[in-house]
Parts: structure tokens; sequence; C-alpha cells
């Protein structure tokens, strides 16, 4: 009876030992796995850095002069529109001269800005030639060197004027000289009716007549919505 107690316990001994050493096992092992992936999100981080913070490195330029992001400007929102005023700016960055300075800036909101003083997103999926003309929504962003009030990423509405290369002085030179075989039309991008033109000899000269005349007032434009150059 004693010998049978005594070889419990001896095993229950064994199975304890050979738990904990699993357990230890298991523990180094996602220690080892997690400690690799710590280490390369770290760098990842490090390595990470956005356009405006590469522009706004050390400099040896007037903090005056500096752009943004590279300041940063406490400019009053209660003065009137259209009126000059003056705006505290601080700069982020090491520069010559005095770090906080005072800059003019004409009191408006950064959508109010001249179209000069902001860049928009253009777009080339509607048709400028339409009637009456199509607009679209897009994103703008003012200029680095211009200051105003709120936000500078803003929308803003655009009427449709882009254009795909096509001149209209070569398209009326075509359709004078080659439209009879349709060339006008397939410079233009209207393939099924340059092939239709090509095939009817210029519709005996009538089609020809009637593109010249539609290509010289502009109402015959390219197939793909652009405008003329």
């Amino acid at each position: 009876m004693k010998t049978f107690y005594f070889r419990c316990v001896i095993i229950f001994l064994l199975n304890s030992i050979t738990f904990s050493l699993e357990s230890q096992n298991d523990d180094d092992h996602v220690d080892t796995l997690s400690k690799p992936k710590n280490k390369k999100n770290n760098t990842n981080l490090k390595m990470i850095h956005h356009q405006e913070d590469l522009e706004c490195l050390d400099s040896d330029k007037q903090c005056s002069t500096l752009p943004y992001p590279c300041i940063h400007c406490y400019m009053n929102e209660t003065c009137t529109y259209g009126n000059q005023t003056l705006a505290t700016c601080k700069a982020n960055v090491k520069c010559v001269g005095e770090i906080v300075f005072v800059k003019n800036l004409t009191c408006r909101y950064c959508y109010q800005t001249e179209l000069w003083e902001h860049k928009c997103d253009k777009k080339t999926t509607c048709s400028s030639a339409s009637s009456p003309p199509n607009y679209y929504r897009t994103n703008c962003t003012v200029n680095k060197d211009v200051l105003c009030l709120g936000n500078r990423i803003f929308y803003k509405r655009l009427r449709c004027n882009w254009t795909g290369g096509h001149r209209w002085s070569t398209a009326l030179i075509l359709s004078i000289t080659l439209g009879g075989f349709g060339v006008d039309r397939f410079y233009l991008g209207h393939w099924q009716e340059g092939i239709g033109k090509l095939f009817s000899f210029g519709g005996l000269g009538v089609w020809t007549l009637i593109d010249v005349l539609l290509i010289s007032i502009r109402y015959l434009g390219p197939a793909d919505g652009s405008l003329y150059l």
C-alpha cells in the first residue's frame, strides 16, 4: 500500500515538472515571436516621414520667408473681409532671425483666394463641350506662400474645361483638304462617322461641306468631350 502511494506522489511530481517546463517554453516562444515584430514596427515608425516634414527641416533661410507648414500663424478671425491685417507667426524649425515674427495678409478665408493662389484637382471624366456647361466638385489646396483663414484644403465647384490636345486649326485644315475621306472625323475621335464618311466619299461632298461648317464654328469638337487648344 505504501509503495502504491509512493508511486502516485512520484508521478504527480513528474507531471508538475513537465507542465512547468512546457509553460516556460511557450512563454519563451511567444516572446521570441513578439520581439522581432515590435522591433520591426519601431523601425517602420522611424522611417515614416510626411512630405511636409521633409520640407521643414532646419534651414539657413530667414524665418519670415518660410512657407506653410514650416510656420504656424495666429490670425484675427474678426477682421473685415478684404482689409489688410496682421498675423503673429512662429517658425517650427531652426532658421535665421527671430522665431516669432509678424506677417501681413488679406483678411479672407482660404476658399476665397484667387485662382492663382490655390491648386485644384482636375477631372477629365466630364464633357467640356456640353450645353449647358457641366460643373464638378473637387478638392483645392492653397499655395504654401499664401496665408488665409480657415482650412487650407476646401471644396470648390469648377466648370469642366479640360482639353485632350486637339487643335481647332488642325481639325479645320483636315476637314477642308481631306474631309472627303473622313480624316477630320478620325482626328477628332469620331471613328464610326469617319468610316461612314470614307466609304461614302464624304457623302458625295455634302457631308464634307457640313463638317467644314460645323468645325469652323466649333460646334463639332473632339469625341471625348474636351475643348480645342
